[in-house]
């Protein structure tokens, strides 16, 4: 079972600046995504089997210049792959996940069109584990502020809207320069949450081109 497999991770990494190893430990179960973990990505048919630990809390150290610090906090797990790639008119993806301070969690995304208007989804996690999928169109992703970014122009800052939930906040970057050399480049970073809800989460956007 995935789900024991996943209840408690240790990662350790180190490099010549810093280092780190802390403990993931699991506090709800395993959330899969769409229907029954089948997460479709367009009205085309495009589609994923997509799912998520989100209910972990972190606790180990972090070693700078030598000295260890006790950190903690909480982070998110996702695993997901496809047999298909996006269609040709579609562009890329802006996804967010957040820890709410209610307890509540919240996966959304958007893939954007070059044709038609954004398709948009998402899972609203309850503090308890127990899930709804939020449909197609009930998301609203609205672009609030761009940065340059490795010469790209990048919308690092959003406003996230689900009227199901009274869900209306803003997210911020800690870091608007978060960019992803790899040989998939893209943007990804944490940010901080505010508006009707408060907490903190993650951003993550391909396709934006120089």
């Amino acid at each position: 079972e995935a789900g024991d497999a996943y209840s408690v991770l240790r990662r350790r990494a180190s490099v010549a600046e810093f280092s780190y190893d802390v403990t993931l430990s699991a506090t709800g179960p395993l959330i899969r995504h769409g229907k029954d973990g089948f997460s479709v990505k367009s009205e085309d048919g495009q589609a994923s089997y997509y799912y998520s630990q989100p209910f972990y809390q972190v606790a180990g150290t972090v070693t700078l210049e030598g000295q260890a610090i006790e950190v903690a906090g909480t982070a998110w797990l996702d695993r997901e792959w496809s047999s298909q790639v996006l269609s040709e008119a579609q562009t890329g993806w802006d996804w967010l996940s957040l820890h709410l301070d209610s307890g509540d969690r919240v996966m959304a995304f958007r893939v954007r069109h070059q044709e038609r208007d954004a398709y948009t989804v998402g899972t609203w996690i309850f503090a308890d584990g127990t899930t709804r999928a939020v449909q197609p169109g009930e998301v609203r992703m609205t672009e609030r502020g761009r940065e340059t970014v490795e010469g790209r122009s990048v919308p690092v800052r959003w406003r996230l809207e689900i009227p199901a939930y009274d869900l209306n906040v803003t997210t911020d970057p800690v870091n608007p320069q978060s960019w992803m050399k790899t040989v998939f480049p893209y943007w990804e970073g944490p940010i901080v949450v505010g508006g009707s809800h408060s907490g903190t989460g993650y951003l993550e956007m391909t396709g934006y081109q120089p």
